[in-house]
């Protein structure tokens, strides 16, 4: 057993003891992956294999004329497929990056400073977590329209910059920081920026990869905004573009499965990238912030 370390959750090389996890984990982790396999399987499939009958799980023939057709393809407005595809990762960008600074900042003030409505204010954010999208969009539309923000490339991003899962998060993961360590930084003469760039940030690195993970699925994901927000073509997203492609619109349902197929693996691999390499961060931010 010595292999094992009390304060470590793997141990440092293979014991025997392990066998009966692997022997539950492996199985049940390659019925898991049948999904992920599959539409890459699906992407490479050639116009007979998406159509056949039975249904195969596996290609055949793998081909990358789905993708071809693809970036070949335009929409009924003559909006070129890599327009759509920047636009989604601008945005994708520019939120991602908004929303961590904004639910890092909130929940430092919201933790470590004293105010007057401070437990009012995380109140209401924690209320917020009531609420779906359906529920609030007529108010969010008229707000948007009230500021003038319909049709314009802000529009995308004004709506989706707060995140009260996130502020939610920060906040309980800045609560288990000592004040004393707060104290000290600012006996050193330390300002509120430095504080929160120097010490803050460090400390909630799980929270901050929870916090991006999770925007980024939400925006890189989003099609209600190019549905109800916006009329120009130019200012769509990919994941709008997607949900046209098997349609009758584009004048070739057929055809369009094989593009459908392939841009479903191309809104997928970011997923699949960003949570592998911030998993383990996920992980321990549900660990700190009392999450069950």
């Amino acid at each position: 057993m010595s292999a094992f370390h009390g304060t470590k959750i793997n141990p440092d090389r293979f014991h025997r003891s392990q066998l009966k996890f692997y022997l539950f984990l492996i199985p049940l982790a390659v019925f898991m992956a049948m999904p992920i396999v599959f539409v890459f399987s699906h992407a490479f499939k050639p116009i007979d294999e998406l159509f056949a009958y039975p249904p195969r799980f596996f290609v055949e023939k793998p081909t990358f004329q789905n993708f071809i057709d693809l970036m070949n393809n335009t929409s009924a407005s003559g909006v070129p497929m890599s327009r759509y595809l920047f636009n989604s990762i601008a945005i994708t960008l520019i939120v991602v990056f908004l929303t961590v600074l904004i639910s890092t900042m909130a929940g430092y003030a919201l933790s470590k400073k004293r105010f007057k409505l401070k437990k009012t204010i995380f109140e209401i954010n924690t209320l917020a977590l009531m609420f779906v999208s359906a529920a609030v969009v007529i108010p969010r539309y008229l707000l948007i329209e009230k500021v003038g923000l319909l049709d314009t490339f802000v529009v995308h991003i004004f709506p989706l910059i707060a995140m009260p899962i996130g502020l939610f998060l920060v906040k309980q993961f800045i609560d288990q920081i000592p004040n004393e360590l707060i104290e000290a930084a600012q006996m050193d003469g330390a300002t509120d920026f430095q504080i929160f760039r120097k010490i803050i940030i460090p400390l909630v690195k799980p929270a901050i990869a929870t916090i991006a993970i999770l925007s980024f699925q939400v925006v890189w994901n989003n099609t209600e905004t190019s549905e109800l927000f916006v009329n120009n073509e130019n200012l769509k997203t990919f994941a709008f573009y997607m949900s046209t492609l098997s349609s009758a619109t584009t004048g070739n349902t057929v055809a369009g499965q094989g593009m459908a197929a392939a841009a479903s693996l191309i809104m997928f691999i970011p997923n699949l990238i960003i949570f592998i390499i911030l998993q383990s961060q996920v992980m321990n931010t549900m660990a700190h912030s009392g999450i069950k």
